[in-house]
């Protein structure tokens, strides 16, 4: 979610069976993020996307999460990857969470929500289901702004007709011993809590599509 120069991009390997035929394994949750869930300042293997992977695990869900989160992208960034990635991974969720730096550069309001409709009819013409997770900027930008950009992602949940997540950083960003250093990212002790935070919208999709081994 920062401006950061540091690029930490994930995918999980695509094996020659698995590019065969997807149905052979498991279901694939696309993360499309930014520093957030690119795990900044930590390792790949403590951020929340990892522990999401290990929930599924545990919880017999034929399911795995795969990381395509770089620091300090856009957007714009994400939209251009995005095709990409969709032919390569053919997810059956995909979840965007994108836009904080876009807030934090100023970006106008309507470039932002024309790039999230497109990420998610993109994924949606694909046959994935579409979580967008809710974002917010420090008041310092200006109320106006501020509150544009806070609801900008529920209008275009709505838009679309996809499903909409809360703030992902709720009940951690007010929380100091939550935060590394520069306030802006959560510490590695707080990945639990942002899965959860995501969990709460993700569970839906996942028992919607009945891709699962629980009875």
């Amino acid at each position: 979610m920062l401006l950061s120069g540091l690029c930490v991009f994930f995918l999980a390997p695509v094996t020659a069976e698995s590019t065969q035929a997807k149905n052979d394994g498991p279901s694939a949750i696309l993360i499309l993020g930014d520093s957030i869930s690119a795990g900044y300042g930590m390792t790949l293997e403590t951020g929340w996307v990892a522990l999401l992977n290990a929930r599924l695990t545990a919880s017999d869900y034929n399911w795995r999460a795969i990381n395509a989160s770089i620091s300090g992208d856009t957007t714009g960034g994400g939209l251009r990857r995005l095709p990409a990635l969709l032919e390569k991974h053919h997810p059956e969720i995909v979840i965007i969470e994108l836009g904080g730096n876009d807030g934090l550069r100023g970006y106008p309001i309507k470039q932002l929500r024309t790039n999230l409709a497109v990420m998610a009819e993109k994924a949606q013409q694909s046959g994935a289901q579409v979580l967008i997770m809710g974002m917010e900027i420090p008041p310092n930008f200006g109320e106006r702004y501020t509150r544009l950009f806070r609801e900008v992602f529920n209008t275009v949940a709505n838009s679309e007709n996809i499903q909409y997540g809360m703030f992902m950083l709720k009940g951690i960003a007010t929380d100091p011993s939550l935060m590394q250093a520069d306030g802006i990212h959560p510490t590695a002790e707080a990945q639990s809590l942002l899965l959860d935070n995501v969990w709460h919208s993700l569970a839906p999709l996942i028992d919607h599509s009945g891709s699962t081994d629980n009875p």
